[in-house]
């Protein structure tokens, strides 16, 4: 069989969580590839709402094995402390496993990430101050810690050791701050090793193994297309890759095997943290999105800021994705509108832009180019197919998927697992 690739279209918050949940069913692996505990997927199933923060969206599918792959950074604390509030609600998640090369993260990295993000005040980029950034960048430099060695103390030992002779260097006469220990940082994270041990494989042979044994491999991308380090709009980003070829890095998975990607996008548009966002909203419309969409961070609690529907972004995440198929999520927010604006390009300096900007500077500078169409006031929660939606919002969604130039083959109609629209199958 070949794997299946599920990303976000926008800044995150897509409903990624939903959309995973609908394919759980007929997937046998789902993949957390990039990413750590800095993002978040809310999944309602049967009136009970399961946050998500650092474990794959396919741990709630009895006979899904959920996934830590390679490119994800994980800090331990938080993946136990995940673990045993979804065991104490009943969620089986002995399937669980871990890559061994997967990054940890440290201590030090989170307080780094913190007191960095402070320090840079007005020019912050609004982090969730998790150590995620501070993570990548040591995997980077070749200075990381990775699962694996946890299961040799010395070398785990003479690898913090060797972080911290730079690390405490910068937290104390940069941030002043106290240097941390070794001992203390090796204790903390040795203290997870008995537990996690069972857990850890090799998941790069695992998945290629499945794939080859006929099963169904699905690749769930964290936060979202322009959050991008690489693609997205930096340096208000990620320090990941979560579009569609990060897939193949964080997972071992080779590109040849992806035959299908899978984006999600928003029925408006919304995002969190600092950095431009052409068609944000600061009026009675912005929070009416904000409160009717429920849109507050699953893992941080902030608000989101709010806008309409961006069409030149939905046709970047087309492209730079390889899109196959689009599920348009919340479209049953903007029921009660007359007339409901979309952004279908931009200007800069005069210029029209029906494509994404080339430089940081003429994004900063974009002014949205609004169609309006027709809203309903028609209740769609109950919409099971998109002929039992009212004429305007089946016209919205068809006029979405003509400017995003990608079908769309679900639409969510309400938060539960049962809202949504399925016009084609996705596996």
């Amino acid at each position: 069989m070949a794997a299946i690739v599920l990303v976000g279209a926008q800044w995150g918050d897509e409903g990624k969580g939903k959309a995973t949940d609908l394919l759980g069913g007929a997937v046998d692996y789902v993949v957390k590839f990039n990413g750590g505990n800095n993002a978040g997927h809310t999944v309602v199933i049967g009136g009970e709402k399961y946050a998500l923060h650092l474990l794959p969206s396919g741990v709630l599918t009895p006979g899904v094995v959920p996934v830590i792959g390679n490119g994800v950074v994980v800090d331990l604390g938080v993946l136990f402390e995940e673990i045993d509030a979804l065991e104490a609600r009943g969620i089986d998640t002995s399937r669980l496993v871990v890559s061994a090369n997967a990054h940890l993260i440290t201590p030090y990295n989170r307080t780094l990430d913190k007191v960095a993000e402070r320090f840079l005040g007005s020019r912050r980029i609004g982090t969730t101050g998790r150590g995620i950034g501070p993570t990548y960048a040591d995997k980077m430099s070749r200075v990381g810690i990775r699962v694996q060695d946890l299961f040799d103390e010395k070398i785990l030992r003479q690898k913090v050791e060797g972080a911290l002779e730079h690390k405490n260097q910068v937290l104390v006469k940069v941030f002043n701050r106290r240097a941390m220990s070794v001992d203390d940082v090796a204790d903390e994270l040795l203290g997870f090793a008995d537990r996690l041990r069972p857990m850890v494989v090799d998941t790069a042979t695992l998945l290629v193994e499945a794939l080859d044994n006929d099963c169904t491999v699905l690749l769930e991308g964290g936060q979202a297309t322009l959050l991008d380090v690489d693609h997205g709009t930096y340096p208000f980003v990620t320090s990941s890759n979560p579009t569609a070829g990060g897939a193949c890095t964080g997972s071992g998975i080779p590109p040849t095997r992806i035959d299908r990607v899978i984006a999600v996008i928003k029925a408006y548009t919304t995002r969190v943290g600092e950095g431009p966002f052409p068609t944000e909203l600061f009026d009675a419309d912005g929070v009416r999105l904000q409160n009717v969409g429920a849109e507050f961070g699953t893992t941080t609690g902030r608000p989101r800021r709010c806008g309409w529907f961006d069409a030149v972004i939905g046709r970047y995440a087309v492209r730079v994705n390889g899109v196959t198929d689009l599920v348009l999520t919340k479209l049953d927010v903007l029921t009660g509108r007359e007339k409901v604006p979309v952004c279908v390009a931009y200007q800069v300096d005069g210029a029209r832009h029906e494509v994404m900007p080339m430089t940081q500077t003429e994004f900063h500078h974009a002014v949205p180019v609004y169609e309006d169409l027709d809203g309903w006031d028609e209740d769609i929660s109950g919409a099971r197919s998109l002929s039992d939606l009212p004429a305007a919002a089946h016209a919205y969604v068809a006029a979405v998927e003509d400017m995003c130039r990608a079908p769309i083959s679900a639409v969510g109609v309400g938060p539960g697992r049962d809202q949504t629209i399925v016009v084609r199958d996705l596996v």
